[in-house]
């Protein structure tokens, strides 16, 4: 590398010729590239704001004044602070706490999000978890309009809910394409942290298609995303939303350069069976599967590690009736290929019941094409039925943080689901309900140590590291499947 005349760069910052240095000073050749390949604009997001801004809405909640003593006596506001983003909820000396006057039943505040008019006609698309437990429903528009909103339809799944408003001639978004959003590129959010309305954050987007073991792979971005974000539009430069702002990821609570979007295509998809009939369907094929490792990949002449490996498939299910067996390697659906082990539920839960699909199989060193007719996903039935409600439910702090708590299960219960361990869930909230955990349901696992009953359930979740992703190893009916908590969101 060539030496640098540092002291012709004193003399002309000296004179006043700060401003030509680029242009006179000769630099290396690497270094110069370097330099014209920063000199841009930076984007100017006000246009965005004005056509956008009038689209976003406010959305706060209600609920019985009765229903709603917040844990220690705390703000419902600061409580979804400490809840959502996964920070312990103080003890407060009970003559600390902030004294509430009598109040009677009527509704009272709860809570705040962000939303955005989906259509003119007064559909607004927000989070599931905004409007969760709501006996009543505002929303806000930027011209401090008010409206009761009627709920539409909510899917906990997918975090997201559509609500109705009655009035005509409301400015609409445009929804974009997601396949054209692309890692790099400047987005901006609009919404109303900690009840702030109509804040605008920009950012870039870091990642997507990323993985959180939930139905949606989500948009990553490092725009700041606080309490009352959520459910407000992640925005590109054409003024197109790409995705709802839902979640971040923290270890203090607070934002940290890391938030998630879901996919506004798999938005639309779900908002448009909640605006049909109010739920969500979805496919099933009755398989259970696991990771390809390149280990097992290699060994069987695979290729690579990809697909998903059947480890057991349900009698009588659309998969056994279709010839797949354990041991098969799915490796496309309906014609499109399944990467990683998560790609196939996301493709069969989109896929509506009764159709007719192809699946391929590679099974014993060659590929096969197989033809599996979908069936729709029942309302799951609690596992542990009888669960003694004299016993108190167990919920320590690290399992509240996980929003779990569990019951230890009697040898009858044991006996009759053929178990020789585990703890049954008495209740999920919060991330575990996120996670896709219900009330009913019997935790064999956690971060892969098996859990023979409480003790080892508080024992094991007290010293896993909350701010990663958490296996979990449940039973549910017939079936044993894998959750992901994550805590800190």
């Amino acid at each position: 590398m060539s030496k640098f005349d540092w002291s012709m760069l004193r003399a002309l910052a000296m004179s006043g010729m700060v401003a030509t240095v680029a242009s006179v000073a000769v630099l290396p050749q690497g270094v110069a590239m370097a330099q014209s390949a920063v000199v841009r604009g930076l984007p100017d997001f006000t246009d965005l704001v004005d056509q956008v801004g009038p689209s976003v809405v406010n959305i706060r909640t209600r609920e019985k004044a009765s229903d709603r003593s917040g844990a220690n006596g705390m703000d419902e506001e600061m409580l979804e602070f400490f809840r959502r983003f996964g920070v312990p909820i103080p003890n407060m000396p009970r003559q600390q706490r902030p004294q509430r006057p009598q109040q009677d039943e009527e509704a009272q505040p709860r809570g705040v999000g962000s939303g955005f008019i989906l259509t003119a006609d007064g559909f607004v698309m927000t989070n599931a978890h905004v409007i969760d437990g709501a006996d009543e429903v505002i929303v806000t528009l930027t011209d401090k309009r008010e409206f009761k909103a009627r709920v539409v339809g909510a899917d906990k799944r997918t975090d997201v809910a559509v609500v109705k408003i009655e009035a005509t001639g409301l400015p609409a978004v445009k929804v974009g394409d997601v396949s054209r959003l692309k890692v790099g590129e400047w987005v901006m959010a609009i919404g109303s942290p900690f009840g702030l309305e109509n804040s605008v954050t920009a950012g870039i987007v870091s990642a997507k298609a990323r993985d959180t073991g939930d139905y949606l792979p989500f948009i990553q971005t490092d725009v700041a995303i606080n309490p009352g974000n959520s459910g407000g539009p992640l925005i590109n430069m054409r003024g197109e939303v790409v995705g709802i702002n839902s979640q971040i990821y923290s270890r203090s609570g607070g934002f940290m350069g890391i938030s998630f979007a879901i996919p506004m295509d798999e938005a639309i998809r779900v908002s448009e069976q909640l605006r049909t009939s109010g739920r969500v369907t979805r496919g099933r094929i009755g398989v259970q599967i696991g990771n390809v490792s390149k280990d097992v990949a290699d060994s069987i002449g695979l290729g690579k590690a990809q697909g998903a490996v059947v480890t057991g498939v349900e009698t009588g299910s659309p998969a056994d009736k279709a010839g797949i067996e354990a041991g098969d390697i799915i490796t496309r659906f309906d014609g499109k290929p399944i990467e990683k082990v998560a790609d196939l539920p996301r493709l069969v839960g989109n896929t509506k019941p009764g159709t007719k699909s192809s699946i391929t199989v590679f099974r014993r060193g060659s590929a096969r094409d197989l033809q599996v007719t979908v069936a729709e996903i029942e309302p799951d039935k609690p596992v542990a039925k009888a669960v003694e409600r004299e016993e108190k439910p167990k919920a320590s702090a690290a399992a509240q943080q996980l929003g779990l708590s569990v019951l230890e299960l009697t040898d009858a219960q044991k006996k009759e689901l053929k178990l020789k361990g585990g703890v049954a869930v008495a209740s999920a909230t919060e991330a575990a309900a996120r996670a896709g955990l219900r009330e009913g349901d019997v935790i064999l696992s956690v971060a892969n140590a098996e859990i023979t009953g409480l003790k080892d359930f508080e024992a094991v979740v007290s010293k896993a590291d909350k701010s990663k992703p958490l296996s979990v190893l449940y039973r549910r009916g017939e079936w044993t499947q894998y959750a992901v908590i994550r805590a800190l969101r």
